[in-house]
């Protein structure tokens, strides 16, 4: 193993270096939190996937494979839907209005009235993003150096928060951007050929599986409508998700940038499942579906392509944790803190604010951490997130970008009342029930309509401005270098 952790090694040194590399760059708060808004279409693209593509989707979908086949392929397959959606749908309008947090929006939208409580709700959804991201390191460094969870949590914690609470953004985007060529070579062009080869070609593979193992609906239409309003639209209203398309250049670049990571995205989701489904011929008794993805590496790669593939799963972990952490930071500071000591930001002060952005990453990092230690049950803690976010904030976001006659009342009262059906109804039909966020989604929908048409609506000027800001007009951000190319 000694080649495999040189490799490992290499590429963790990589991510520190990234990470002072970035803290020069960084010198204002837009540079910080959204890298200038200069990301080309080819690094938007690469980090848009990497931090979409994580954990769950590379160690998950893999499992989900050995559980069920091509059809496990599902739920990594709707991120790409609900990525393009966003790219082609949305993402254009939302990098024009030139804010930091999916609350400045609303409060654009709306009049100034929605930002803490629906910064609260996002701020409780990056929080356990993170913390499921965090978890992860577990599993990986357990194969990696046979190491306790609590040390593996702590050694992979610190160098995401280290990273991060340097250079912010721009660390976070050259590191994604090494991780998304990383996962690209470890699971796509080394870990898919060599698992179906080792598995005896496709025809083997559907001599020995049974035959649902190969039905593109086989693990059921209820878990795919599941997916499709947790993920997908998770995808078009998640901070961490936003905070990138906050990064493009331009709405061109966010819109077609974009378009490639989401079909990227879909081409992953096939990836796995297959690896999980070759694993399933090799490896037909495991005690866990989630162990398929560390056993087929360990037992069947060879010593440096196990290394690199290894490195392609931290890399996935690591974007998605990175991405997730300054997304919960952001909002913390900037929609919470900021909103309850009454600060508003200036232009003249973005210089000032990078240490504030900076010391809550550093915070959230911490606290990110401990969370991850002392929680075992990481599905719970995700659905929990999930459910919040989209039960609570997906019709009062998509109502304020397609709805005319949304209001403010109407908007805080769709969060509200979603927010608390969700949280009522996981405690009577269970945490991982299907039930919670369908009926969270019909309360907020419901709520916001009846209100929104019983209030007055929202003033011309505030209209007039989101308009403005719609257009790409009015925003005054400050002046920036030459925009990034690549």
């Amino acid at each position: 193993m000694a080649v495999d952790y040189a490799v490992i090694v290499v590429y963790l040194a990589g991510m520190l270096a990234m990470g002072w590399w970035g803290m020069r760059r960084a010198k204002s708060k837009s540079e910080f939190l959204v890298a200038g808004r200069r990301l080309g279409p080819w690094m938007y693209s690469g980090t848009m996937a990497a931090i979409v593509l994580g954990g769950a989707s590379t160690i998950g979908g893999v499992g989900l494979g050995y559980q069920y086949g091509l059809s496990g392929a599902w739920m990594v397959f709707t991120i790409g839907l609900g990525l393009l959606a966003l790219s082609v749908f949305f993402s254009a309008r939302i990098a024009r209005l030139k804010v930091y947090t999916v609350s400045e929006m609303l409060d654009l939208r709306y009049g100034g009235r929605a930002g803490v409580i629906s910064g609260v709700v996002m701020w409780a959804y990056t929080l356990m993003l993170a913390v499921t991201s965090t978890i992860a390191y577990a599993t990986i460094f357990d194969v990696l150096f046979d190491v306790d969870r609590t040390v593996a949590i702590i050694l992979g914690g610190t160098i995401v928060v280290a990273y991060s609470t340097l250079g912010g953004m721009w660390s976070i985007t050259i590191t994604d951007m090494v991780q998304f060529v990383v996962k690209t070579i470890g699971v796509l062009l080394l870990l898919l050929p060599i698992a179906v080869v080792k598995a005896g070609g496709f025809s083997e593979m559907k001599a020995k599986l049974p035959t649902e193992y190969f039905d593109p609906l086989g693990i059921g239409g209820e878990t795919i409508f599941t997916y499709v309003l947790i993920y997908t639209f998770g995808m078009l209203i998640g901070q961490d998700i936003w905070q990138r398309v906050f990064t493009a250049r331009s709405d061109r670049t966010a819109r077609w940038g974009g378009t490639v990571a989401g079909t990227y995205c879909l081409v992953y989701a096939l990836a796995g499942a297959v690896i999980g489904t070759a694993a399933k011929v090799m490896y037909p008794k495991l005690p866990s579906a989630d162990a398929a993805f560390a056993t087929i590496v360990k037992d069947e790669l060879p010593v440096g392509v196990r290394g690199l593939v290894l490195a392609a799963a931290l890399a996935a972990v690591m974007s998605t944790s990175s991405g997730a952490l300054i997304a919960c930071a952001t909002v913390a500071n900037n929609d919470i803190w900021s909103r309850l000591r009454g600060v508003v930001s200036k232009d003249g002060e973005e210089r000032d604010e990078v240490k504030g952005n900076r010391a809550f990453i550093l915070i959230m990092g911490v606290a990110v951490i401990v969370i991850a230690i002392a929680l075992n049950n990481v599905v719970e803690a995700l659905t929990v997130a999930y459910n919040l976010l989209v039960g609570g904030l997906l019709v009062p976001i998509l109502g304020g970008l397609l709805w005319r006659r949304g209001t403010a009342p109407g908007a805080l009262a769709a969060v509200a009342v979603g927010g608390a059906s969700v949280i009522g109804l996981m405690a009577g039909y269970g945490i991982l029930a299907n039930e919670p966020v369908y009926y969270g989604l019909i309360a907020s929908l419901a709520v916001y309509v009846i209100v929104s048409l019983a209030t007055k609506p929202t003033d011309a000027a505030v209209l007039t401005a989101w308009r403005e800001r719609l257009a790409g007009r009015g925003a005054d951000d400050p002046a920036t270098p030459d925009p990034v190319t690549v």
